[in-house]
């Protein structure tokens, strides 16, 4: 019979947890059509003057990886990871693997049968859609984002997707005073409301950054 407490016992599953938990925040290409001008992508390449580096992995080379990780965040950091061309074949191919899926996804270039393709393909996926303000706004950061284009692609995935979307939104000086009316809009359509917080500013007097704290400090980072 084992001497370890039960508190010892609840730590041991704890770290067994997070050692068999294998999750990997993933970029999948290159490309996205959004010019925000706090993303890596338009400080360290366009606003230079210089093509943002990089390719597409290979379905092959993804499902490799997912040898390996049963947890997968499409993160978007430096690509939108709809824009693969590959992308439902993707979601696809790690719905069969049991592989979870977390995507993010902000560019709206994309049509409504294109998301439809690739909610169908993976009904498991679970969708974080950044729109930075109210819809009609959210452009003021999101530069070439269609705000109401992509909120309506959001309330349209719930039809054939296990789990609710999350709008996801990040506070700044434009959307700072209108966080309750996209709270209630949010309730209205029936999708989790998450609101976030920015590290990326250029400076205290950084334009695009709340000017009130407190707002800031309810956001998540």
């Amino acid at each position: 019979m084992s001497n370890k407490t039960q508190k010892e016992l609840d730590i041991t599953k704890d770290i067994q947890y997070f050692m068999n938990r294998k999750s990997l925040n993933i970029d999948i290409g290159f490309r996205c059509p959004l010019e925000c001008p706090r993303c890596q992508r338009q400080r360290q390449w366009r606003n230079n003057g210089l093509k943002v580096p990089g390719r597409d992995l290979t379905l092959e080379e993804i499902d490799k990886i997912s040898d390996f990780y049963n947890d997968f965040r499409f993160c978007g950091q430096l690509s939108d990871p709809v824009h693969h061309p590959k992308f439902s074949k993707i979601l696809e191919m790690l719905r069969k693997k049991n592989v979870r899926c977390e995507i993010h996804n902000a560019a709206s270039a994309k049509s409504k049968e294109y998301y439809i393709k690739c909610f169908k393909a993976n009904p498991d996926a679970e969708w974080i859609f950044g729109i930075d303000g109210l819809p009609e706004e959210s452009h003021m950061y999101r530069v070439n984002q269609d705000g109401e284009k992509l909120f309506n692609i959001m309330v349209e995935s719930k039809k054939y997707l296990k789990n609710k979307p999350i709008w996801q939104y990040i506070v700044f000086s434009y959307n700072e005073t209108h966080i309750e009316q996209a709270k209630k809009l949010a309730k209205e359509v029936d999708v989790p409301f998450m609101l976030i917080q920015s590290s990326r500013w250029e400076g205290d007097d950084d334009p695009l950054k709340p000017k009130n704290k407190e707002v800031a400090l309810n956001a998540l980072w």
